[in-house]
């Protein structure tokens, strides 16, 4: 009975071989041929050590989409000798954790065997669901290891994320895909090269990169659909169009690490300081498009909306932080939106870089006067010693006064008329400046007095 139950077992492995998609068939099988997260498991590192010495713990495997969370759950079950079981937080529920805990149990007792329970997008699971592991994942029937795009600190319940280290998975960098992409193509058993030989264009490499965003699965799925379309046509190469037409996308003229680049970032930076909500979702759209990662677009946008909005309209760092949250949240290409509306506040905001230049006008007052001491008065004094030499002495507290207001100067005394911040008359700025003139006509009738 088990030598025809271990003939079924590879008949079925000799189809899955034959017929899984690209992505499962190249999945690594051992560390060193594990690509990417080098932080991670690069030679002499903290998980790798625990993998090689068979001390993982329970853990929690967070990262975007196609990055390895899967294959690495079950490198970690085969270099450690472990059964590795599978599920998925979409279809699974308490009553499959408790069987596969029995099952793990009894495999303890019958081969001295231990079991990674790998449950996929944990963050699905609710309270009552993760609870459910708890006490197996104390006790070590388990080693529990969760995968999820989404932040653990939100989507998984404390008392679970306290039993468990969180390991913070990378997108794939463009050298690291182009070696998954070279693999793909030469291997002969699980490769492409299994069935065909092709060669790949250096555009239509770089354009599958691009397309991937960092995602291995996404590289390997369009590489295989693009390979079948030009074995039908008959081509020994696969070329940008074949790319094209099996992904359904167009390729952009853009270089993420060459002009290109450069070109429209600035081009949209340059359209929203110049109140162009238009030509900023254009430009906005082409990055996009073109396979841009939307956090490296919105993390220039948050620094726009400091640098060239600043006071004038406050909210401009609020609506900004929302929309990288949204990106962080949502990802391509639900968050495209959420950048455009960013992108058409910020251009329509009032404008103002006073906020910008006020720190170029203290920058180079240090650098010219140096580090000038702080005041006496307003230091602070923890001890008794530093009482005694007058730190914080003649320091009155504004909130007891009853404008709230004391006409004290606390900047260094070399330097206490200077002004560094001036507000324009734009915006928020409007009503700053009546504030400063505010503070300052109260400064003065309180000194009078």
């Amino acid at each position: 009975m088990s030598t025809q139950e271990s003939l079924f077992e590879k008949r079925a492995r000799e189809y899955y071989q034959r017929n899984a998609p690209l992505a499962d068939r190249m999945r690594p099988n051992s560390i060193e041929d594990f690509v990417g997260q080098d932080h991670l498991i690069g030679e002499g590192r903290a998980v790798r050590l625990a993998i090689e010495e068979d001390r993982v713990q329970s853990m929690i495997l967070w990262g975007p989409p196609g990055t390895g969370k899967t294959t690495l759950g079950r490198v970690i079950a085969t270099v450690t000798g472990k059964e590795f079981v599978h599920l998925s937080a979409v279809t699974a529920g308490v009553k499959e954790i408790k069987e596969n805990v029995a099952a793990a149990r009894k495999r303890i007792s019958e081969q001295e065997e231990g079991t990674i329970l790998f449950i996929d997008e944990i963050h699905r699971f609710n309270k009552a669901q993760q609870d459910s592991l708890l006490h197996h994942v104390e006790d070590g029937t388990i080693t529990f290891i969760g995968a999820t795009t989404e932040n653990p600190s939100f989507e998984v319940n404390s008392a679970l994320l306290s039993r468990c280290k969180v390991v913070t998975l990378a997108h794939l960098s463009a050298m690291e895909l182009n070696s998954i992409l070279d693999r793909a193509l030469d291997d002969t058993t699980r490769g492409i090269a299994s069935t065909q030989r092709a060669t790949l264009s250096d555009e239509a490499r770089e354009f599958l990169i691009g397309l991937s965003m960092g995602d291995a699965r996404v590289l390997l799925s369009n590489l295989e659909l693009s390979a079948l379309l030009a074995t039908s046509l008959g081509a020994e190469e696969i070329t940008l169009e074949h790319v094209e037409e099996a992904s359904g996308k167009q390729s952009l003229i853009y270089d993420k690490a060459g002009e290109e680049h450069f070109n429209l970032i600035s081009a949209l930076h340059k359209s929203m300081r110049g109140s162009d909500p238009q030509a900023s979702v254009y430009y906005l759209t082409r990055m996009l498009d073109a396979g841009e990662d939307p956090l490296y677009v919105v993390r220039r946008m948050v620094r726009f909306a400091s640098e060239d909005i600043g006071c004038a309209d406050p909210n401009a760092l609020v609506v900004a932080i929302g929309a990288m949250n949204a990106v962080h949240f949502l990802g391509m290409p639900e968050c495209d939106t959420a950048l455009a509306q960013l992108a058409v506040y910020l251009s329509t905001a009032p404008k103002s870089n006073r906020i910008y230049k006020s720190l170029s006008k203290v920058r180079k007052e240090i650098k010219r006067s140096g580090h000038l001491p702080v005041p006496m008065k307003i230091r602070n004094a923890p001890t008794r010693l530093m009482k005694d030499v007058g730190y914080g002495k003649g320091y009155r507290y504004p909130h007891d006064d009853p404008d709230a207001f004391v006409p004290d100067r606390y900047l260094p005394e070399k330097i206490e008329e200077l002004r560094f911040y001036e507000p324009t008359d734009f915006g928020f700025e409007k009503e700053i400046s009546k504030r400063i003139e505010y503070w300052n006509r109260l400064r003065n009738d309180k000194k009078d007095k």
